[in-house]
């Protein structure tokens, strides 16, 4: 086993530690852009920490399935962190890197919440639960097209593969990779929960749509599901740093770059949710079909030849 490859495994095991610091930094900057102290990026662990020692709730009613579901989210959020490489390298795993392997460990991670969400029967989880999946049902088609534009250079649905095909300046003389980039900022803001998609500071139950279907868990339950809001930025902010920003190609220069792609992805979020209010729920699919119009006419450039 090579030290590359040691290397992106330890990193993949440390993003599951350090993803809660993507949103908690998300926060401060957001603060900062809006004339305010805010809080500090680190909440996100004392508010894990605090949900850790508090004990959970089970609603009366409710079957396996809502007991399960945490569980469940967070399992397949894990093996999706280590599905997602490091650096253009991925850990022995025996997961494999396959793009449709992470499309599908998200899409099980939200069943599995939307699940225990209809085993309460609560009204308003429910209506958390409804948004959450309606909106799915663009987010990832929208980001299976996005990555199949990835893929099409390559012929190949590795994650490894397509990283090393988007390294270097080359690869932006594609009107192909212009449009994935800008479709996947789509996903970015909507796979996260964040403005104008999903308010992720609200408190009201009516305009809820990833918190919803969380309200009737506590403990360390809702810490599981906290995480897993969380993962979802640390996945999203690698896809973007190894597909759609420039990158050179050695994994070790890449490496040293990486906090700076991460960090700039977190601005570009904090930036976006300073600039644009939570639009009508029923605008959602309007905006998310924008990045989809952007695919297809990645995929025309593509198939009538236009670019290297």
């Amino acid at each position: 086993m090579s030290a590359t490859t040691v290397a992106a495994g330890a990193l993949q095991l440390a993003g599951v530690v350090l993803a809660p610091l993507l949103p908690g930094t998300v926060q401060t900057l957001k603060a900062r852009l809006q004339g305010r102290r805010g809080p500090s990026p680190v909440q996100p662990y004392r508010e894990l920490a605090r949900l850790w020692r508090k004990s959970a709730v089970t609603p009366e009613g409710t079957t396996a399935l809502y007991a399960l579901a945490p569980a469940l989210s967070v399992a397949a959020l894990v093996a999706a962190v280590l599905v997602v490489p490091v650096a253009g390298r991925s850990g022995d795993w025996q997961l494999g890197n396959d793009a449709l392997i992470l499309v599908g460990l998200l899409a099980l991670a939200r069943f599995a919440v939307a699940v225990s969400a209809w085993d309460t029967g609560s009204g308003f989880a429910l209506m958390g639960a409804s948004r959450d999946l309606a909106f799915a049902v663009f987010v990832e088609a929208l980001l299976l097209l996005v990555l199949v534009l990835a893929a099409l250079p390559v012929s190949s649905t590795d994650l490894v593969t397509m990283e090393g095909a988007a390294a270097g300046w080359a690869v932006w003389e594609r009107p192909l990779h212009w449009c994935a980039a800008g479709a996947f900022a789509f996903v970015a803001i909507a796979e996260t929960g964040r403005q104008p998609v999903d308010n992720p500071d609200t408190h009201l139950e009516l305009t809820m749509v990833h918190e919803g279907p969380l309200l009737e868990y506590a403990g360390r339950d809702l810490a599981f599901l906290h995480w897993g809001a969380a993962a979802r930025h640390w996945i999203v902010a690698l896809l973007a740093a190894g597909l759609f920003l420039p990158h050179p190609a050695p994994f070790w220069w890449q490496l040293l770059i990486l906090p700076v792609a991460v960090l700039g992805v977190c601005v570009a979020l904090a930036v976006t949710e300073t600039w644009l209010v939570k639009m009508r729920i029923l605008r959602v699919p309007r905006f998310l079909a924008a990045g989809g119009a952007l695919c297809v006419v990645g995929l025309v450039t593509w198939f009538v030849g236009v670019g290297p």
